[in-house]
């Protein structure tokens, strides 16, 4: 995972994120063990909370990039790529100041507020875990949401570092047996996932970008109509795509192509 850089800036706001490894020279920190039942620790309950003092600026800039806090969770539903941090950073101070715990049920993300609640799915095995947002991160192109040690444990993402899900942001009054249930039994897992270029309401539009990835040898790329709320939506899209190493390289091709919010197909 990729940890913010110390020298973030924040364009003359005030509350920067400030997750960074330790020093060099500094005594590592030794995290405890691991409980032995992992599973048994119980998912973070979404309840109502002041926004943090620290950690929402309006915006922030982290390597060269602007970020921009949003000034609600409501209605936040994103499909992507999911990481976890562990023993280099326990103890350490989260973006809203409390220390980084990675036995809890938490998670950093770039833009949600802090703290928000969410839902997080494993879109390759259907399991669920409800989570408290307390931290930002990560900065490494693709991802979209760090995970505690014990939250991608009870994922099954610890071995292969990374998995696809779809994060949702839960409000105060999702009562806990709403979202318990997730959490018990896993849901069907998705079968394809796509990498989603673009999407337009002018089939002409669509087309002059499917003509340009075929072109720059984007293999898999067609378009997709759908019909939303009366209209008609077409979808550039690549895929289906097998596994995050894969995504990474469509992202990276895609971005040379001067197409830099390309990202995981939405769930229609």
């Amino acid at each position: 995972m990729v940890a913010i850089a110390t020298a973030a800036l924040l364009a003359g706001c005030t509350g920067a994120p400030k997750r960074s490894p330790p020093q060099p020279g500094t005594p590592p920190v030794v995290a405890p063990q691991a409980p032995k039942d992992i599973a048994a620790i119980p998912d973070a309950v979404p309840r109502a909370e002041p926004r943090s003092a620290r950690g929402n600026p309006r915006f922030y800039e982290v390597l060269g990039k602007r970020y921009f806090v949003l000034p609600t969770a409501a209605g936040y539903v994103e499909r992507g790529v999911a990481s976890w941090y562990g023993p280099g950073f326990h103890a350490a101070q989260t973006s809203n100041g409390e220390p980084y715990d990675m036995y809890g049920m938490t998670a950093a993300h770039k833009t949600l507020p802090l703290p928000t609640y969410v839902q997080v799915t494993n879109l390759s095995n259907g399991r669920s875990v409800v989570l408290r947002v307390n931290d930002r991160g990560p900065f490494k192109d693709g991802r979209i949401i760090d995970l505690s040690y014990t939250a991608a444990a009870k994922l099954d993402i610890l071995r292969a570092g990374t998995a696809f899900v779809e994060v949702r942001a839960l409000t105060p009054e999702q009562a806990p047996e709403q979202t318990s249930t997730a959490t018990t039994s896993a849901a069907p897992a998705v079968r394809e996932l796509f990498v989603q270029a673009g999407a337009f309401g002018n089939e002409a539009n669509a087309s002059k970008l499917l003509a340009q990835l075929r072109s720059n040898g984007v293999d898999k790329s067609f378009i997709r109509e759908d019909r939303l709320n009366g209209q008609t939506r077409y979808r550039v899209r690549v895929g289906p795509i097998p596994n995050v190493a894969e995504f990474d390289r469509v992202i990276a091709r895609l971005k040379t192509l001067g197409i830099a919010d390309a990202m995981l197909a939405p769930e229609e």
